[in-house]
């Protein structure tokens, strides 16, 4: 029997082999999934796995086993798993690893490495791995045989579940997988705190709060992962706060909450004179945390994650969910509200006005088609509750314009990392975390190129998805920039009208293509209807780019 994930059980004597005490290690943690393709070193772990009923999910590129465990982990909030082979295995993994690190997403890669006894003669896919995956990671070690691999496992799952959260990395050698008697030890959650905040600071936190005629609050994916769900509604329904969130933080607040606002992002962070980021770092998505003559305030969820680069007004570096319960009871005198709210009906009309003004975009019968318009008719057909998976650039912006969230951890972007291929991976995580749920992921045909094979994964492993793909035949961002910028662009075509659809109908699929706006509200009804994967392939107009101001430097 497997305790609940993040509940206290008791640590307990095992006798097995290697792979059989790194099963136990996960299970005790709450690790009841590991995705992978299929390496001769990781034989041993895998029937560990079978021994103990982990489940094993395979898929057709490693990238996408490692991007399957961080999208599980981004819509439970628990560690995801990833079991990759010696090589090039690990290596196909790092950019997911990166991703990973850049979102703070708390998850366990597992590599399979070449016999230490036999190290330096040229055993098969023989590569030291830490030194690569260091970088990218929080911990990242080789495990010695027996309890060796418990302590490494064990540990390395406490780092990536502790403040500031983040992926880590252990090797296990073919030959450090021989019979042992280890204690596995039980997971606390206490072994895995963050800090404990400055009461001092705190104080002078809320005063910035209550001195402030126009504060807003900036709410982000650590607030998320502390699982601070409750402690930041509290706080901004105390203190009249209007939210906006920052990648997973999305659905925090719900989006029909009355603090909520996306529309009025931009009007909100202009008119500010108090800005609280919480839980997000003050990057190129934030304009690096200058917000004209705003004050600014950091919550992060360690000291190591404060922006010191913007010189916060004040800054706490501690467990958020512990931060935002303290300035939630410090709350705000009833003068301050009364100027909250005259400075949330402002916003809250800009909010109204953004609606009004987009709805022309969400009808729009042009052809080719516009990709709001995918929105607008997909809009009314998601659940409450649906995860929603962007991998791609403008169609996938579009998506966080249009698309509101209501429940946490159900809006998967790329991330700051922005990598792209993360979506067949992050649809398979999330159909095992989230099983019954809803599950729409959004394509650009760009970004459908880097793990197309993997739709064979979806199909495989019975994954009720809804795929679509917003297919202009360009990669538009950076068409569109480059042709602004220069005159002319350059290795920024794809193929037109690449039927994409007949990709997921040969693999065993469902596959629709859609020609004309009309056509669309049918064909996704019809997708939604069809158990198991399907993807409905949009011809969206290449003419069309998102109106962004991005800053790469």
């Amino acid at each position: 029997m497997v305790a609940a994930p993040g509940a206290k059980a008791a640590a307990h004597l095992v006798e097995g082999h290697g792979g059989r005490l790194a099963a136990e290690v996960l299970l005790a943690h709450g690790i009841e999934v590991v995705f992978t393709l299929s390496g001769g070193h990781l034989f041993v772990l895998y029937d560990g796995c079978v021994q103990t009923d982990v489940a094993l999910v395979d898929t057709r590129h490693e990238q996408t086993a490692a991007f399957a465990a961080e999208g599980f982990a981004k819509v439970t909030g628990r560690p995801g798993c990833a079991a990759l082979t010696a090589g090039p295995g690990v290596t196909n993994g790092v950019s997911a690893l990166a991703s990973a690190r850049l979102a703070g997403s708390p998850m366990l890669v597992i590599g399979g490495r070449a016999p230490q006894g036999r190290w330096g003669r040229g055993s098969l896919q023989e590569l030291d791995h830490v030194p690569i995956v260091a970088p990218v990671t929080k911990t990242a070690v080789t495990a010695t045989p027996g309890a060796g691999i418990v302590d490494s496992l064990h540990r390395a799952l406490l780092a990536a579940r502790t403040p500031h959260r983040g992926p880590t990395f252990v090797d296990l050698p073919l030959d450090a997988f021989g019979p042992a008697t280890a204690e596995i030890p039980a997971f606390d959650a206490i072994d895995a705190a963050g800090l404990a905040p400055d009461p001092d600071v705190v104080a002078r936190v809320a005063a910035l709060v209550g001195a402030a005629e126009r504060p807003v609050v900036v709410a982000g994916g650590d607030v998320y992962w502390s699982g601070a769900h409750e402690e930041l509604r509290a706080f901004a329904e105390a203190a009249a706060l209007p939210v906006l969130a920052n990648g997973l933080g999305r659905g925090l607040l719900a989006a029909d909450h009355r603090l909520a606002f996306s529309r009025a992002r931009s009007a909100a962070l202009r008119g500010a004179d108090l800005v609280l980021v919480a839980g997000t770092p003050l990057d190129f998505r934030l304009g690096f945390g200058a917000f004209g003559d705003a004050q600014v305030v950091h919550l992060a969820d360690a000291p190591s994650e404060i922006g010191t680069h913007a010189a916060p007004a004040e800054a706490i570096g501690a467990d958020l969910r512990t931060t935002l319960a303290a300035l939630a009871s410090a709350g705000a005198a009833p003068t301050a509200r009364a100027e909250h709210e005259r400075w949330i009906e402002q916003l809250r009309a800009d909010e109204q006005r953004g609606r009004d003004a987009e709805r022309p975009r969400l009808e729009s019968d042009a052809t080719p088609i516009a990709p709001s318009r995918i929105y607008g008719e997909l809009r009314a057909l998601l659940d409450r509750d649906a995860v929603v998976i962007g991998d791609g650039g403008d169609f996938v912006s579009y998506a966080g314009k249009y698309i509101d969230t209501f429940v946490p951890g159900s809006f998967l972007d790329p991330g700051p990392y922005g990598c792209l291929g993360t979506g067949p991976g992050y649809a398979l995580g999330a159909s095992r975390g989230r099983p019954g749920r809803q599950l729409v992921l959004l394509l650009g045909d760009g970004a459908i190129g880097f793990s197309l094979g993997d739709l064979d994964s979806l199909v495989r492993h019975r994954v009720d998805v809804t795929a679509i793909v917003g297919n202009n035949g360009i990669w538009g961002l950076e068409k569109h920039p480059m042709q602004a910028l220069f005159g002319y662009d350059v290795v920024a075509d794809l193929q037109p009208e690449a039927r994409y659809d007949l990709v997921m109908e040969a693999l065993g699929g469902h596959g629709e293509l859609v020609r004309e706006p009309g056509e669309l509200r049918p064909a996704l009804q019809r997708a939604f209807a069809t158990p198991g994967p399907s993807l409905v392939n949009v011809l969206t107009d290449p003419g069309d780019a998102y109106p962004r101001s991005s800053n790469l430097a």
